[in-house]
């Protein structure tokens, strides 16, 4: 039977330390960091996961202004509202709440935030400085995980690792996050052959695809950490689930994250070490 790694637990003790440390740099800078969130439309995830970033972010010190917006926005309105807090040299960090209305470009959006104010890590600068292997901020959930993997003192280097999915988000940054770690890592995809074959030669296989339930105990070695990303509706009960057939693949692996419970807790937190990190880089200018 499997060790469940708690997000929850873990993303409260960093919580807690992050908290301590805010209220340290408070002092010396004569303000707490700030963020702001850019919220367009009425999608229920989308006003889950603000509302869950907004109690998180109160509960260790950080204002936060979400700007909420009706699905009609005009995108240059977004525009403006992106430059003006590019601008105003009290914020720290800027989210855009993806997904965004399909008259609205995402990619020119994104590419609009000031990188140094980019919390989420999509700037595309943010995404060459991990890529270069150079200073910038790392995007959320694959930092998540990694911050997961360790805190198990779960071996990395070495290590085959198995990545299903390849999101620009997710997927592709979680792929380099590991070989920087000396990983071996091979990505699939929906479009993978015979993609059992392959998850089953992982000794860390992380499941970011979208698909409910999707990675069965068949696809899994024996021993393997299983990493579950995905978060999805169960077709049979409506709950929430993730990638991964939690119930029978923990009967397989050796370390594995639960839907909910998981990596979802620890991307807000890491939005929240990001939002810090982004605040301190500001004094240093």
């Amino acid at each position: 039977m499997s060790i469940v790694i708690s997000g929850t637990k873990l993303a409260l003790s960093i919580r807690e330390r992050l908290s301590k440390d805010i209220l340290v740099a408070a002092k010396i800078h004569g303000r707490v960091p700030k963020l702001a969130v850019i919220l367009v439309g009425n999608d229920m995830g989308s006003l889950s996961y603000v509302k869950g970033k907004e109690k998180a972010a109160k509960e260790v010190g950080i204002l936060i202004d979400t700007y909420h917006y009706q699905e009609d926005i005009k995108e240059i309105d977004v525009e403006n509202k992106i430059r003006e807090l590019n601008n105003d040299n009290s914020v720290d960090g800027i989210l855009v709440q993806l997904p965004l209305p399909k008259h609205i470009n995402t990619d020119y959006i994104i590419n609009l935030v000031d990188p140094s104010k980019d919390v989420d890590g999509f700037h595309p600068r943010n995404v060459a400085s991990l890529y270069l292997k150079q200073t910038g901020i790392s995007p959320c959930t694959p930092k998540g995980v990694i911050t997961l993997l360790d805190s198990k003192n779960i071996t990395i280097e070495g290590k085959r690792a198995v990545v299903v999915g390849r999101s620009n988000i997710v997927g592709m940054p979680m792929a380099k996050m590991l070989l920087d770690r000396n990983a071996t890592v091979t990505i699939c995809h929906s479009r993978t052959k015979d993609l059992a074959s392959i998850t089953k030669e992982a000794d860390i296989l992380i499941a970011c695809l979208g698909k409910a339930k999707y990675i069965t105990a068949d696809m899994v070695k024996e021993g393997a950490v299983v990493i579950d990303v995905g978060a999805n509706k169960d077709p049979l009960t409506n709950k929430l689930c993730g990638d991964v057939d939690f119930d029978n693949v923990s009967l397989k692996a050796s370390y594995i994250t639960k839907v909910p419970g998981g990596v979802g807790p620890m991307t807000i937190c890491c939005l929240l070490e990001n939002t810090f990190i982004a605040y301190l880089g500001h004094f240093k200018k």
